[in-house]
């Protein structure tokens, strides 16, 4: 078994029993830190959304063969193209 890295170690004197129960609330005001450093990136003022669609595999297959990053290049094209 490895040993706990630095980051890991508990850093409390109370036990477990005597710490509060997190809640979702105080879960969604958590901000990771690494070394005194915020992690992750910051929150995007226009995120990105999830959807799913159903594509013809040969479209696929050509804009998966044009590389990586072909996602951003299909979205960008689709970008011009709304009305």
């Amino acid at each position: 078994m490895r040993a706990k890295s630095v980051a890991t170690r508990r850093t409390s004197s109370k036990s477990d029993k005597d710490l509060p129960e997190l809640s979702d609330e105080m879960l969604s005001r958590a901000v990771l830190k690494r070394g005194g450093k915020r992690v992750g990136r910051p929150p995007s003022d226009n995120p990105k959304v999830s959807i799913s669609l159903r594509l013809p595999p040969d479209v696929l297959k050509r804009w998966r063969a044009s590389g990586a990053g072909w996602q951003s290049r299909m979205a960008a094209v689709l970008a011009k193209r709304a009305p």
